[in-house]
């Protein structure tokens, strides 16, 4: 696998995974971008207050489709902690994301080269280009830490 360079909005999702944590929440952070804009900035809320549909972005997705006044986030960019769950790939497919940028890849949960592989199926009507590693090793160790304590 290459090694990235982390760049600047993943490192704030990282940030943002680092305050979920702090908060009791799985360590996820995503951001959207759009023009070098950053429109939206969240992490996990799932527990606080309940949501099982709060993951970060779902949350992101929101917020920047409320900034922009629209359901669709035409020429946005999503970057994110940890590769996207089922239902979070469905959303980014229907929001219309351009690119997908994800640290670290979730063989157990994930849903873009794992799982599902949402992008893949022919009903998507939607796929972004799709870039993974950057910050794979922080993501990970994130998670790695907050589960370790809570074991």
């Amino acid at each position: 696998m290459t090694r990235w360079p982390i760049p600047q909005p993943m490192q704030l999702a990282l940030d943002a995974a680092r305050k979920a944590a702090g908060e009791g929440e799985v360590p996820i952070g995503a951001l959207v971008v759009k023009d070098g804009q950053v429109l939206a900035v969240a992490a996990n809320r799932t527990r606080n207050p309940p949501d099982p549909s709060g993951h970060a972005e779902i949350v992101a997705l929101r917020e920047a489709a409320a900034k922009l006044g629209s359901e669709r986030l035409i020429g946005c960019d999503l970057y994110v902690t940890l590769e996207p769950c089922a239902m979070c790939a469905g959303a980014i497919s229907h929001a219309r994301i351009a690119r997908l940028y994800y640290a670290a890849p979730d063989p157990k949960g994930g849903a873009v080269e794992h799982g599902a592989r949402v992008f893949e199926h022919p009903q998507c009507l939607h796929r972004p280009e799709v870039y993974t590693g950057m910050g794979e090793s922080e993501a990970a160790e994130l998670l790695r830490d907050f589960f370790k304590a809570r074991r």
